[in-house]
């Protein structure tokens, strides 16, 4: 199993250190750094403190996941899911919640709200040309791939 050291800063006395919740994990539980709980009504977002930097490896990304659980039981996302913590950034982490559903939800202290993965991160070298090779879908927009004939 690959592993790599991420540095962690905590910047908050409510921030809790993030964990693999079970062995098979493949992502890291990130908590809420609240004092006390924070009202998500219906339709609205809220940015959530986690109360944590990180210095991430040149050559990795954090991506930031929505938790099922969540999702499943109280409608609430990631709205910009997955969201991407470069190796560059040392700011504190937080996490952009949205209430999909039809009831007011309320973000616990210490609630894990989001899970982390950390990836490598492939960088492209872009080549300007004047043609792009033909393909079977070719230029078919959104929903092309799908259309039988």
């Amino acid at each position: 199993m690959n592993e790599i050291t991420v540095k962690v800063r905590f910047i908050s006395k409510n921030a809790f250190l993030p964990e693999y919740a079970t062995e098979g994990s493949s992502g890291m539980d990130l908590c809420a750094a609240l004092e006390k709980g924070l009202i998500i009504p219906p339709g609205e977002v809220r940015l959530i403190p986690t109360g944590i930097a990180l210095e991430i490896p040149p050559g990795y990304e954090g991506q930031v996941r929505p938790r099922s659980g969540l999702a499943l039981k109280h409608q609430i996302g990631i709205l910009n899911s997955p969201g991407t913590i470069d190796s560059d950034y040392r700011g504190e982490i937080g996490i952009i919640l949205f209430n999909f559903g039809k009831k007011t939800f309320v973000v616990k202290p210490g609630e894990r709200i989001a899970q982390i993965v950390f990836a490598p991160v492939v960088k492209a070298r872009l080549k300007k040309v004047k043609t792009l090779s033909i393909t079977r879908r070719n230029n078919g927009g959104f929903g092309h791939s799908g259309i039988k004939k």
